[in-house]
Parts: C-alpha cells; sequence; structure tokens
C-alpha cells in the first residue's frame, strides 16, 4: 500500500503560479498518453485537436462565491471570516479564531452586515448574520475571492474573473474548479461544432479542496463532503457507457465517478434521484479503478494531497511523477493559476 510520502515531490516556490495567464487559453498543456508513457508539450488551444465526434466533455459549472469577509469584532480587533457552507447558520473559518468564542459580535463592511457567533464545532464558527438589505447582495459587494493560501498576493479586480470559469452558473463554491479556467466560449464552441458532446455537472468545490492529508496511512483520511448534481440525461449516458467520456477537473470526475458507483448497486426507482445528487465524500486513490471516465483533464496539484492521489490512480503513480519531474524541468506554471495535464 502507497503511503504519504509516495505522494510528495519538490517544486520550486517560482513554478507555483501567482496571476492567470495572459489568455485563458494561453497556458501551456502537457499531454500525457496513459498507455505509452508518451508526453507532449501543447498549448491549450490545441486541446480541440485530441477529441474526436462522439467523445462526451464533462465540465463543472459551478459558481465561487465571494466568501472571504473581512471586518472587527464589536470590541476591535480585526478579523476574517471565510464562509465554508450556507445554511440557517453559516460554517465559517475564522482568523484569528482566539478569542472568538460563543456570542462574540462580528461587523463587516461599513456595518450593514453583522453576525454572532451562535457555536463552535470541530474549531469552526458558526454564524448568524444580521443584514441590512439582501445577504448575497452584500456578499457580493464586501466578499472578496477566496483565492488559495498559496497565492501570495492580495486579491485583486481581475480576480473576479479569472478565478471563475466561462460557463459557471450555479453559485455555492468557495474554490474554482481550475482545469475548466482555460476555456473560452469560442473553444467550447469549436468542440461542440466538432460532433463532440459536452455536458455539464455541479459540483459546489469546499475547503476540503484544501485540506492537507495529515496520515502517512493515507485511508485513514476522510474527505470533506460536497454537494453535487447531475441531470438525468446524463447519468443515463454513464450508465450505458457507449462514448469516451473525458473529466475536465478532479471536482467532475469525483461527481461522475460517485455516480457511476451508485449505479452499479441495487436501487429501486424511488431511489434513483438519491443517485443523481446529493452529497460526496468519496476518496479516489491508487488502486481505485475508474467506472466513469476514460481521460481527464487537471491542472497541476500540490504535494500529498487528495487531488494528487486521484490523478496517480487515474494513470500511475510512477508514470504521474515522471510527468511532474518534467513539468518541473520544462517550467510549467503550477496549482490554481498555473498550466493545464491532459491524460488520454
Amino acid at each position: 500500500m502507497l503511503g504519504l510520502l509516495d505522494f510528495d515531490y519538490n517544486l520550486p516556490k517560482e513554478l507555483i503560479a501567482q496571476h492567470p495567464s495572459e489568455k485563458r487559453d494561453g497556458s501551456r498543456l502537457l499531454v500525457l498518453h496513459k498507455n505509452s508513457g508518451k508526453i507532449e508539450h501543447r498549448i491549450f488551444s490545441d486541446i480541440v485537436g485530441y477529441f474526436q465526434k462522439g467523445d462526451l466533455l464533462v465540465l463543472n459549472n459551478t459558481k465561487v462565491v465571494p466568501a472571504r469577509l473581512t471586518g472587527k469584532k464589536e470590541t476591535g480587533g480585526r478579523v476574517e471570516a471565510l464562509i465554508l457552507a450556507q445554511g440557517d447558520e453559516y460554517e465559517v473559518l475564522l482568523k484569528p479564531a482566539r478569542g472568538c468564542k460563543v456570542g462574540t459580535k462580528l461587523i463587516f463592511g461599513d456595518g450593514a452586515l453583522k453576525a454572532d457567533v451562535s457555536r463552535i464545532e470541530n474549531g469552526r464558527r458558526f454564524l448568524k448574520f444580521q443584514c441590512n438589505g439582501d445577504f448575497e447582495e452584500l456578499l457580493d459587494r464586501f466578499g472578496k475571492v477566496p483565492l488559495p493560501p498559496y497565492i501570495k498576493r492580495d486579491t485583486i479586480k481581475s480576480d473576479r474573473e479569472r478565478y471563475q470559469t466561462v460557463y459557471a452558473e450555479k453559485k455555492g463554491a468557495i474554490a474554482a474548479p481550475t482545469a475548466g479556467l482555460h476555456f473560452t466560449k469560442e473553444i467550447l464552441s469549436n468542440i461542440s461544432a466538432k460532433g463532440i458532446d459536452v455536458e455539464y455537472i455541479t459540483l459546489h468545490v469546499g475547503y476540503g479542496t484544501f485540506k492537507p492529508v495529515k496520515s502517512e496511512d493515507i485511508t485513514a483520511h476522510k474527505m470533506e463532503k460536497e454537494y453535487f448534481e447531475i441531470d438525468n440525461a446524463l447519468a443515463e449516458k454513464l450508465k450505458t457507457k457507449k462514448v469516451r467520456t473525458i473529466a475536465v477537473g478532479t471536482t467532475t470526475c469525483r461527481a461522475l465517478e460517485t455516480v457511476a458507483a451508485r449505479q452499479a448497486l441495487p436501487h429501486t426507482a424511488e431511489q434513483t434521484l438519491q443517485l443523481q445528487q446529493g452529497w460526496t465524500d468519496l476518496f479516489m486513490y491508487p488502486p481505485y479503478k475508474f467506472k466513469a471516465i476514460d481521460a481527464l483533464l487537471t491542472n497541476f496539484h500540490l504535494p500529498r494531497t487528495t487531488l494528487l492521489m486521484l490523478v496517480s490512480a487515474f494513470c500511475g503513480r510512477e508514470l504521474l511523477m515522471r510527468a511532474y519531474e518534467e513539468a518541473v524541468r520544462e517550467k510549467y506554471r503550477f496549482y490554481s493559476y498555473g498550466d493545464a495535464m491532459l491524460i488520454i
């Protein structure tokens, strides 16, 4: 069984992308042929040439919300809140959390948005907001794009557009499905014109995407649940499995594999809807056997993460590490705003 250190690699800090490429489709594309081990170096706009008529291309249309709020405690002292989940109460990560006990009052923006700490669970605070106006409008006004912690700069105006796919539609993510950031509307139009079936799922990317694996025994790691939806027509296509299915991103992959795994289990007609929406905590690592996808488009991921483990399961750890070593030598840009890899 592979351990945590098997998913480590060395990456020079200067290769961690701090800004997106000048043009979405101008990023680089490493094409990895998993059967032969062949590696090609391309530009992302070349990707259309790797798709064939009849292929099924699936993308995640989740939309990132401006979930990072900066404010202060009523008694003074700056505080930052990252909203993780919404409901009657809002689950948040507070920074600094010290001193924010139950009953602490927080003020955000110009005071139009206030909150009380209603409870604390597993180190996370739950807030009840009071606001003068519509909460979503105020969040959009005062919130910032929650860029990942390895982007060492303040958010700027252009992040609102560039840390979002051009097909983002359904609000709910606190991180972008980054493999999709490279697509332009023109590329998607060219793909459809070629006779490729383009479909969308929704999986709201949560904080778990940044959560490090700490146990040397990776099987002890627990994934945080993320909400997903897949429509009936796409679920049926997965079930019949008549065409090559290409997942754009690990989030899309998780949703498709979750549905495929559930379809393989006995169920009644009344349970069909439950197969296609709900929460997934599926953790894919070697030697996971993929049931839904045949090809994967993804970015380059952090060491020791569940994302790297998923991709390792798809193409093999040794082959993936060899591809990462070449990407480092060729000075590809890594992580969310970095370059892409197509595994076919």
